[in-house]
């Protein structure tokens, strides 16, 4: 037992610091030129307090969809939401350590298969199976905010696989760069490049004029 409760304590603590919005967080809006090749769309976006989603002013209903996407992941990325809530129902055990610090956390009980591993106060891979789909993402880079609130993951890359064949199906890499804005930090650029099918992309999200919401008079 004492082993099984050392992984959820090391991973509690990984989870934990990862850099979220507090509940006063009150939304964001922003203009979003978007680059892929020749191509330049530009629009509007927001993120409101209650974490819904909105994008406007892309004709191109595939760019826009894809503004809308990447948008959803922010989200996912910054909601906070408590380690009960997410993972209270599931069992930790520690696994092997590699040569780099990190330390695989084996999880029962999750519904989508996830395991980990964990370097210090980060979680620097998470590895599902979903369906037909398994993915491995790895953070090569994480940005520490001098504030102690957390860290944020700033150069990552993710490998997607048949599960059953484990052929890669599709590798993505991301670079990505935050700034302050106000009391919250906030994505301003994000440079994903993918390779599917031997096929190269790279495509660019750039937000300018960040501007946080009022907060709504209660």
């Amino acid at each position: 037992m004492t082993e099984q409760a050392n992984a959820r304590d090391l991973f509690r603590a990984a989870y934990e610091h990862r850099y979220t919005w507090d509940a006063n967080f009150p939304g964001y809006s922003a203009d979003i030129e978007l680059k892929q090749g020749d191509e330049v769309y530009t629009g509007h976006v927001s993120i409101k307090s209650d974490m819904t989603v909105e994008v406007t002013g892309i004709e191109d209903e595939e760019v826009q969809q894809s503004a809308y996407t990447q948008m959803r992941d922010i989200v996912t990325h910054r909601k906070r939401s408590t380690f009960e809530k997410s993972h209270g129902k599931n069992s930790f055990t520690l696994g092997e350590k590699d040569s780099t610090e990190a330390v695989d956390i084996l999880v029962q009980g999750d519904s989508m298969g996830s395991n980990y591993k964990i370097r210090g106060l980060s979680i620097c891979q998470v590895s599902r199976v979903m369906g037909r789909m398994a993915f491995v993402i790895d953070t090569h880079k994480s940005l520490e905010t001098p504030e102690g609130e957390g860290s944020l993951a700033s150069h990552y890359d993710a490998v997607f696989r048949n599960p059953e064949t484990n052929e890669i199906i599709r590798e993505l890499e991301f670079e990505d760069t935050f700034e302050k804005i106000g009391d919250y930090y906030v994505m301003t650029k994000q440079v994903v490049r993918s390779k599917e099918k031997g096929e190269l992309t790279t495509t660019e999200f750039n937000y300018s004029n960040v501007k946080l919401l009022e907060p709504a008079l209660v």
